[in-house]
């Protein structure tokens, strides 16, 4: 995993455009000398492959280290004000507040109708792209105008004024709500996890209706819908109701493709629900919906509605890259998989400061169970070690179980019989320090502690026992999540009958597609 470099204003410049370095060039050099100081800097840290501070400190003639602080505090301002103005005609919350600065400016002047004239055109385009926060500012920013002057732009002005920030409070309350409520399932999923068992599924059901009893359904706009249908999403995900995910991720982005011009504005929404909505379908095992789908997002990200950004391709480069593996375990096509893993790699490298640790871990294993089902198991291992070997094995914990479990499976599949018996112990320990364990895992657990003592006459009998037990478990409501962690009931299946797991993915594939 790539070392994060650990300075804010080196991180902003290195993600900036070619277009944006030479529009701050533009703009630093307006009021500014090209030989300014911190230009110079930001030359020295635009041409700096790494982050070395003596090192760019002594590029630059006349810059003291006591100075340093004070010039990288200067310069990040400058880029930031630059990123600005670049951004303010493709970016309208940029722009409505530009105009509301512009009306205060005019206020401040006396020139109150001048004021009330830039602002009603500002509402107007805030009510237009759903932006209620800044539109309810802009009414009461309007509001104060009219109270404090007597402008007499309007007849009734007052009683229309007081009308709209009613209707605005109101819908302001429904989008909070929701938004919260979305928020909230959220945290809840991150901190508990997936329900457990009948207690956990009331609880959480009786919290979700709960808050959702407040909730007008009628007349929401296109943001209180959005947020019920992520809230939905994140629901269906805790109770593992898997196809109540779907038809709301499918609802989501629906949305969006019934208000197109949203799709320029919000994007990133639209991108996270492509995303909901094919990790469902990975999870029904619906192949040839999946793979519509996921074409629709590629083409989404090869002509986007809006100006690409950083933000955008970051996210869509995860979002494809992940659907793209699913779609290889859902097809059992493992071999033709790993043909992309030096491209990914790439790609991780590439945009290794926008993507978070645990993304890279997840990566990491889906790259060792695409080694694993083609029957590479040094590969498998190699990336395993990534995850196991990682300095804070809180972060997904499952992940960093099941990493545990896939790569003991290795090494007993290359005959690595010593070595698994040292790993039996330790993966034995590791689980067992884990809280609440599934009972996928406490049955692997078992399975684990007696597998050292097996002789080839008892192991088949062993896989077969544990076969039928882990198809047992499958059947129950709430252990179904497990399972999309590690194949190991294919897995079992092939040393039952002495097959590649790969062969037997795929011949259960075929018939259900």
């Amino acid at each position: 995993m790539a070392n994060q470099p650990n300075d804010h204003v080196y991180q902003l410049i290195k993600s900036l455009t070619k277009a944006e370095k030479r529009a701050f060039k533009i703009y630093a050099t307006r009021n500014s000398s090209p030989d300014a100081k911190f230009i110079k800097l930001f030359d020295a840290m635009d041409k700096a492959s790494d982050y070395d501070e003596e090192q760019i400190i002594n590029s630059i003639k006349g810059v003291k280290k006591r100075q340093f602080s004070n010039l990288k505090a200067h310069l990040y301002k400058q880029v930031l004000t630059s990123l600005r103005l670049t951004n303010i005609n493709h970016n309208v919350d940029i722009y409505l507040r530009e105009q509301i600065d512009h009306a205060r400016i005019l206020y401040n002047k006396g020139l109150y109708k001048q004021s009330l004239r830039l602002l009603d055109k500002a509402k107007s385009l805030a009510h237009q792209n759903h932006r209620h926060s800044l539109e309810y500012e802009i009414l009461t920013f309007e509001r104060i105008i009219e109270s404090q002057y007597i402008t007499r732009s309007l007849q009734n002005r007052a009683d229309e004024l007081i009308g709209q920030a009613e209707e605005k409070i109101e819908t302001l309350s429904n989008y909070n709500k929701l938004s919260n409520l979305s928020l909230r399932l959220y945290g809840i999923y991150i901190k508990a996890g997936h329900v457990r068992d009948e207690r956990d599924y009331e609880n959480i059901s009786r919290y979700f209706k709960k808050e959702l009893e407040d909730i007008s359904r009628k007349n929401l706009g296109f943001f209180e819908q959005l947020y019920l249908y992520v809230s939905y999403a994140w629901y269906s995900l805790i109770v593992q109701d898997f196809l109540l995910q779907y038809r709301y991720a499918q609802k989501w982005v629906d949305l969006f493709h019934d208000n197109p011009d949203m799709l320029e504005l919000e994007p990133i929404w639209y991108l996270k629900g492509q995303h909901v909505l094919l990790e469902a379908l990975f999870i029904l095992g619906h192949y040839s919906k999946h793979e519509e789908v996921k074409q629709n997002l590629q083409d989404f990200l090869n002509d986007p509605p809006t100006r690409s950004n950083e933000n955008l391709e970051t996210l869509g480069f995860m979002y494809l890259y992940t659907s793209k593996i699913n779609s290889h375990f859902i097809a059992g096509t493992f071999t033709e998989g790993t043909e992309m893993v030096p491209e990914l790699n790439r790609k991780l490298d590439k945009y290794s400061q926008q993507v978070d640790s645990h993304r890279i871990l997840v990566f990491y294993y889906k790259i060792a169970c695409l080694y694993f089902g083609a029957g590479d198991n040094e590969k498998t291992i190699e990336y395993l070690n990534k995850i196991i070997n990682y300095h804070d094995q809180k972060l997904r914990e499952d992940l960093h179980c099941f990493a545990r479990i896939l790569n003991l499976i290795a090494h007993y599949e290359m005959g690595n019989q010593i070595l698994v018996e040292y790993q039996i112990r330790s993966v034995y320990r590791f689980l067992s320090k884990m809280n609440d364990l599934n009972l996928v895992q406490q049955e692997i657990l078992k399975f684990l502690q007696d597998l050292g003592k097996s002789n080839g006459s008892t192991l088949k009998e062993k896989f077969k026992k544990l076969r039928v037990r882990l198809l047992e478990i499958n059947e129950m409501p709430y252990q179904k999540r497990p399972f999309l962690y590690l194949d190991i009931v294919s897995w079992l299946e092939a040393k039952i009958h002495d097959k590649p797991v790969q062969q037997v993915i795929r011949e259960k594939f075929t018939p259900r597609n």
